[in-house]
């Protein structure tokens, strides 16, 4: 299963473009509602999401990836739920592919999880990918790690998300689809 967290002011198109795409390969995904089942996003776009996030936590159910978005405050609301921070124990743990993008790969910088890893993020929050090797790519894999700098790699980044998941010809079978 792969989970992406919704939490108010999350950045819509860093949260919708990947579960769109992931669901165009056939991965089983889950918008989960970290501020509740209803979350509304930066730009005043309100979402109803698969789960909240306290039923998701109840599920025994094996996680392949989670993915955590950007915008703000919706990254500050994913790095101050308990849940999630448990969430991306359990993925951690579990060996699965931990994916941010925008403002949310501080949430790992600031977690340790970016020792010796190359990653990227949104212009200027470079300082908070502590032990990272920081890239001027727009999308970086680095083992079960892959960020994105932002909104306007969101559905270059979801690509990769099926890539990892799935296969390079599934991911370009979809962008074939979707660009031409």
């Amino acid at each position: 299963m792969t989970y992406v967290f919704l939490a108010d002011g999350f950045e819509e198109i860093e949260a919708l473009a990947p579960v769109d795409i992931l669901r165009r390969a056939g991965i089983e995904t889950k918008a989960v509602g970290v501020t509740g089942k209803s979350v509304t996003g930066a730009h005043g776009i309100t979402v109803t999401s698969d789960i909240a996030i306290e039923d998701a936590a109840k599920l025994n159910t094996k996680i392949d990836m989670i993915v955590l978005p950007g915008g703000l405050p919706g990254a500050d609301n994913l790095r101050e739920s308990k849940l999630v921070q448990e969430f991306i124990d359990r993925a951690e743990n579990a060996g699965a592919y931990i994916a941010a993008i925008c403002a949310a790969p501080r949430i790992l910088g600031e977690r340790g999880m970016l020792d010796n890893k190359s990653a990227v993020c949104y212009p200027g929050f470079e300082k908070y990918l502590t032990g990272a090797r920081a890239c001027d790519k727009r999308v970086v894999c680095d083992g079960r790690i892959i960020t994105g700098m932002g909104m306007g790699c969101a559905v270059e980044f979801a690509l990769e998300l099926v890539r990892v998941l799935e296969s390079e010809e599934v991911s370009e079978k979809i962008k074939t689809g979707i660009i031409g």
